[in-house]
């Protein structure tokens, strides 16, 4: 027998039972039928929703197989046999970390699959094969589940803010934990105080740099992916035009093709560094040949890369990344809108225009920029939509412009809805 192989499987449940984790509002609904593929950015907690199924269920020694592939290196049916050495039968479930570390992995796990024998979780994102993939690859055998630095309703839960009322104390509570949040993210490591934000986001990027582009893609030229990722964080919450990128490249001696850039674009939101939303349209053809608005899939990327402190700019990336995490998809559900004014975010459900977002940092009636009214009732009109939202910092109301109504609602009360 090889202890190696023994030691590992056993040392791994040992380190799990004395891990502390947070719980997530991220349910794992496991099915025999498919094999749950966990998809996010590096660092959002996948591994640690792992432990949490593991630890939430009381799943025994016997019952499961944990392997980090990035930890150990061997084959799949080897450490199944040698499990069952150990405990006398086959585990019911597999939780299979960072599996494209696995040679033919495809092969591997679909074995594993067809025998509709296990209950099956995959996470995986590095230079070798990134998250998204693996669910393409599985070609219709897995069901997909999101997961994201943490919701604002997960952050409060972690100070132990669990109600739906608070006291004037408590409200003032979570205000300052929303002005902290939105400087400094949501990613656990942060919210759990566990690394320095600037420290958490250098880290961060470096390591989606080099492992996840630079190894992954072959990306020779580092000053222009660097100089691009750095233009693209800057123009959070922004309109990103590829072709200013290229003019200012180009004024400092950075040489780089307008491809290159159109490349570096999609390898971002691959690997879920920065999102681009699109402009809605009726027309396909005209949302997809739209300029983009840059999103940071999380503001700690933004204020510590440009040491920015612009509250609306953080606001509305924040809104954006809120409604990722309550599973609305960009240039699917999710998209912005301009047509001589802009909406921040126009929300569609279906065929239908569902809800019109705008977003000011504004504590009062008297600082809502009129231009950003008349362009929520202009939208209204046009996409025939009479849900208007205006979220604020700290103003509150309903007003009714033009024969249609508007919401004011505070970000904080948003946030808990």
């Amino acid at each position: 027998m090889d202890d190696r192989i023994s030691r590992y499987i056993i040392d791994r449940k040992q380190d799990i039972k004395f891990v502390e984790v947070e719980e997530r509002l991220v349910k794992l609904k496991p099915t025999k039928d498919f094999i749950l593929t966990i998809l996010g950015p590096r660092r959002a907690g996948k591994t640690y929703l792992l432990y949490h199924f593991i630890k939430k269920n009381e799943l025994k020694d016997e019952d499961y197989l944990f392997v980090n592939f990035e930890e150990i290196e061997e084959n799949l049916d080897k450490l199944m046999e040698r499990h069952q050495e150990i405990y006398g039968r086959y585990p019911l479930y597999l939780f299979l970390d960072e599996i494209q570390n696995l040679p033919e992995w495809e092969k591997a796990l679909y074995r594993m699959y067809e025998k509709k024998r296990f209950f099956i979780f995959v996470t995986g994102s590095s230079s070798k094969l990134l998250s998204r993939e693996i669910a393409t690859q599985l070609r219709g055998r897995s069901l997909k589940v999101n997961l994201w630095p943490f919701s604002f309703n997960e952050i409060l839960h972690v100070h132990r803010l669990k109600k739906k009322f608070y006291s004037s104390e408590e409200t003032g509570k979570i205000k300052r934990i929303l002005k902290y949040s939105l400087k400094s993210g949501c990613f656990p490591s942060i919210v759990l105080k566990k690394i320095e934000p600037s420290r958490f986001a250098t880290e961060l990027i470096d390591l989606v740099i080099y492992r996840d582009i630079i190894e992954r893609y072959g990306v020779e030229n580092r000053v222009a992916l660097e100089f691009f990722i750095k233009s693209a964080i800057a123009s959070n919450s922004n309109i990103l035009s590829v072709h200013k990128i290229y003019n200012t490249a180009r004024s400092q001696q950075i040489r780089v093709s307008k491809n290159s850039l159109y490349d570096f674009q999609k390898f971002l939101e691959d690997v879920n560094m920065v999102l681009f939303l699109k402009k809605y349209s009726a027309s396909m053809r005209k949302t997809e040949l739209s300029l983009p608005k840059s999103y940071v899939v999380d503001n700690a990327l933004y204020t510590f890369t440009t040491y920015r402190d612009d509250v609306g700019v953080l606001m509305e990336s924040f809104v954006f990344q809120e409604l990722l995490k309550q599973g609305y998809e960009p240039n699917k559900s999710l998209f912005y809108f301009s047509n001589n004014y802009e909406i921040d975010f126009v929300i569609k459900d279906g065929f239908r225009i569902k809800q019109l977002l705008q977003v000011t940092y504004a504590s009062g009636r008297d600082e809502i920029e009129r231009r950003e009214l008349k362009a929520l009732l202009k939208a209204g009109k046009e996409l025939r939509c009479k849900n208007l939202l205006c979220i604020t910092w700290d103003y509150e109301d309903e007003e009714v412009l033009e024969g249609r109504k508007i919401r004011f609602v505070p970000l904080w009360k948003w946030l808990l809805r």
